[in-house]
């Protein structure tokens, strides 16, 4: 006979032998601690009554061979019956309150193994339902699925016992919850078998595949930076990547993200970001005490932390935050495991870690929930693997702030924040915070336009300036339009493969505009004729409409160069959009650009809200590492194109030379071209 051992020591019978309860005592065989169920089938076994309930006066006729079969299937219910009903009996208060009061037992007790795993065994789980203490549930070992998460990855399967969880069923946040048997850790809940089920079965995840994360974390004193985690959107799959077994379809326990102070708009431009991944499931919560104070750890937070505590890793903190909630499963000399799958499926990251509040736990039947507030930092999270997140109580990640000021005509307002540092999601944690911050102040409506200046702070260069434009009455909303617009320029630097400094800072300004700040360029036209001398100053007129506005025309001085000769040359009036292209041609995808080279094209990049006077002078120009070299000497030219694709370099047989510029009054579009005609000899025309 095999027993296993609850809290307090007393013996719980999980096969054959008398059945007995939670707390150890034995339970009668019939009478009012009998199943109804079973009873009801042993009454209806002992007599066949003849048609009409009637009986023959001492005569009981037996049908032997019908009793036979009622016999069997009424023990096989007894025997299904029994071990749940021993399982669901209900303890003395005073005893479930000193298991509660008492707590889950260290995880220094030992480590249950798999192999020694029956059948009908029976344990006990802890997790949070509401507020920091982890509550006890009984837990029925259904038997275990050889492979079901890969080969040589067991999953054993549970059946959750009590009032608790009997109502609320697996619940999102469940996940890592410890299971012991007796004293010794089996693992954590971490799997469910699809939705609307009516029963609470739930996957365990061994915790002997679990501390194979434990080994991979790296010393607990130093800062922690993430590596790169896979490619983009590298994501865990969300609901799909499940695990098929015998028919049935297992899933992990749901670990949405919670986007404290985020409007619901922005929430679905980050989740049609994220859209086939975990990442795009968002559930309700709060900003928390982590947010409020930093990356300062709290010593009195990190004393509280026990297996079955709620524990929050942060992607975003500060005036919004970005969080993902799971259950401790696993605490030992200042490393942490958790969930028992994954939570994005990352490998090596830098999240901060936090404790959790859990205001409530709704019941649904789609999915049951936890509502949640983070609480103080307690340590970063390390390790986002198959089988558990690992982290390091006491470490410190590595975040990157963002400042963002947003002036509209009532004043400045101000949004700081931490993102998180990990080259998968970085990019899109920096677009969804400022398409937040500018949705998230009284100008902003659908005709708001938006200037943006600022900088990236990145370690070994000098800051990399911003300068966008993005104007109300395009297809997609200026604020959306702004921040994917600064979201490239920033995933261009941030995951440039020649990178190796960490990003100190993003600072942005971002004047509104009550107004659509749009500008179309309608013509252009020399003042005076269209031949002219080396040396000479003439007149461009560009024609420009502002929106619903009347058109403007604006004067633009210009010089010819005195070194050019006879011959025909071309003038582009353009926008800064169209000036940039023509310097930078384009270059073969592969190999990527250097980081220096793209710092060289952002410094270089033309102010939006004005006109540019360009001169195309039939002479050589190549584009070396982000700078455009014009005016080329043809044995310079000749010289640099055999080592043109070693160097990335592109030529070009026309200059572009700027020879004047002016105001646009807003962010110009358009082009035209003019064509001239240099005369021999030089003075006024």
């Amino acid at each position: 006979m095999q027993k296993a051992y609850g809290k307090t020591g007393a013996s719980i019978q999980s096969s054959a032998g008398p059945p007995r309860d939670l707390a150890g005592r034995r339970q009668p065989r019939g009478g009012s601690n009998t199943p109804a169920g079973a009873v009801a089938s042993v009454s209806h076994a002992k007599l066949l009554r003849r048609p009409g309930g009637s009986q023959a006066a001492g005569c009981n006729l037996i049908d032997v061979e019908n009793r036979l079969k009622e016999t069997i299937f009424t023990l096989a219910a007894l025997a299904l019956a029994l071990p749940a009903a021993a399982l669901a009996a209900q303890m003395p208060p005073a005893q479930t309150n000193a298991i509660a009061a008492a707590g889950p037992p260290p995880s220094t007790g030992g480590v249950f193994p798999v192999s020694q795993v029956r059948r009908g065994m029976t344990g006990t789980a802890w997790t949070v339902f509401s507020g920091t203490r982890p509550e006890p549930m009984g837990v029925e070992i259904l038997g275990v699925l050889h492979n079901a998460r890969g080969p040589h990855q067991d999953l054993i399967l549970a059946r959750l016992v009590g009032a608790r969880p009997e109502y609320t069923g697996v619940v999102e946040g469940m996940s890592g919850s410890p299971v012991y048997i007796g004293h010794r850790l089996l693992g954590s809940l971490s799997y469910r078998i699809g939705q609307f089920s009516k029963e609470p079965i739930a996957g365990i995840t061994p915790i002997e595949q679990m501390l194979s994360v434990r080994n991979m974390a790296p010393p607990a004193t130093e800062q922690i930076a993430s590596g790169d985690g896979g490619g983009a959107h590298g994501a865990k799959p969300a609901p799909g990547a499940e695990l098929a077994s015998g028919g049935m379809t297992f899933q992990p326990m749901d670990t949405p993200l919670v986007m404290a102070g985020f409007e619901p708009a922005a929430i679905a431009f980050w989740q049609k970001k994220m859209a086939g991944t975990a990442l795009a499931q968002v559930a309700a919560g709060g900003v928390g005490g982590a947010s409020q104070a930093g990356d300062r750890l709290s010593a009195a937070a990190e004393a509280s932390l026990e297996p079955g505590s709620a524990v929050s890793a942060l992607l975003v903190r500060g005036d919004l935050e970005v969080s993902a909630t799971c259950t401790v499963t696993y605490i030992e000399a200042g490393h942490l495991l958790a969930c028992g799958h994954p939570i994005f499926q990352l490998g090596p990251v830098s999240l901060p870690m936090t404790t959790a509040d859990v205001l409530a736990t709704l019941s649904s039947p789609l999915n049951s929930f936890k509502i949640i507030n983070t609480g103080a930092t307690v340590g970063a999270f390390t390790e986002d693997r198959d089988s558990a997140v690992g982290g390091l109580i006491g470490a410190q990640a590595h975040m990157i702030p963002v400042h963002i000021t947003v002036h509209d005509r009532t004043g400045d307002r101000h949004v700081n924040v931490e993102i998180l540092d990990q080259p998968t999601l970085t990019p899109q944690a920096m677009e969804v915070v400022l398409y937040q911050a500018l949705l998230q102040n009284n100008d902003s409506g659908g005709d708001t336009s938006y200037h943006l200046t600022g900088n990236i702070d990145l370690q070994g260069y000098s800051p990399s300036p911003l300068n966008l434009w993005a104007s109300a009455g395009d297809a997609l909303p200026a604020p959306m339009q702004m921040a994917l617009r600064a979201g490239t320029q920033f995933e261009q630097i941030y995951s440039n493969s020649a990178r190796q400094g960490v990003i100190r800072a993003v600072d942005l300004r971002v004047e509104t505009i009550p107004r659509f700040a749009k500008v179309q360029l309608e013509s252009a036209r020399l003042i005076s004729s269209d031949i002219v001398h080396a040396g000479e100053t003439v007149m461009v007129e560009a024609t420009v409409r502002p929106w619903r506005q009347p058109v403007q025309n604006v004067r633009i001085p210009i010089t010819i160069p005195a070194r050019l000769g006879e011959g025909n040359v071309r003038l582009l009036v353009s926008d800064a959009g169209t000036l940039d292209r023509t310097l930078n041609q384009p270059k073969p995808p592969n190999p990527p650009p250097s980081l220096g080279t793209v710092l060289a094209e952002h410094s270089r990049l033309h102010e939006e809200d004005r006109i540019y006077v360009t001169m195309l002078i039939p002479e050589a120009q190549a584009g070396i590492d982000g700078r455009a070299l014009t005016n080329l000497p043809l044995s310079v030219a000749n010289a640099l194109e055999p080592i043109r694709e070693g160097r990335q370099i592109v030529m070009n047989g026309e200059s572009a030379d700027v020879v004047g510029e002016a105001p646009a009054g807003g962010m110009l579009t358009g082009f035209a071209i003019l064509n001239l005609h240099i005369a021999p000899g030089s003075g006024l025309h």
